[in-house]
Formats: structure tokens, sequence, C-alpha cells
């Protein structure tokens, strides 16, 4: 989760990419160049099965001088080749 956060925040789309599940990758990532990232807090990570996992966080962030958001999610994940891939994820209110 960590890594994919520094990968928004360098808008390194190969990376980001080359870490989603082929099943839900979108062909392309529209970055806003404006948007700066102010952090992120791990909230929980759970093992959901042998090749499964979900971790919930908190990123924040700011475009412009516009007030700052925050964007609450449990991701899931799944571990395919030794490798761990974002799958999807649900907002949390």
């Amino acid at each position: 989760m960590r890594s994919r956060y520094c990968a928004f925040v360098l808008c390194n789309e190969q990376y980001l990419l080359a870490t989603w599940h082929p099943r839900t990758r979108p062909a392309s990532i529209p970055f806003n160049r404006q948007q700066k990232w102010l952090g992120l807090r791990v909230i929980e990570a759970s093992v959901t099965g042998t090749d499964s996992a979900e971790v919930e966080f908190i990123a924040r962030s700011r475009v412009s001088n516009a007030a700052a958001v925050r964007q609450h999610e449990r991701s899931r994940f799944v571990r395919e080749g030794g490798r761990w891939l974002y799958v999807d994820g649900d907002l949390v209110a």
C-alpha cells in the first residue's frame, strides 16, 4: 500500500499499472499534476486468505489552494506469482 501511495505522489503510472490486477486494471491513470499528496495513514492491514489481504487507509491530498480532501478506503489485494496486486476497494464513509 505504501509503495502505491508513493507511486501516486510521483505520478508513476508504470508502477501503479504493474501492481494493479489485470482483471480490474485501467488502461491508463489520469493524474492531476496540481494535486499535492499530504499523507497516508494505514489504519489496518489484515490477511483474509492464503493469497489475499485487505488494507484500510486514509490518504489526504489537495489541489491548488482548495481545501484538503481525504480518501478513506478499504482495498483488496491478491498475491499472484509472489507479488501483491491491488484488485479494488470500497470507500469508507
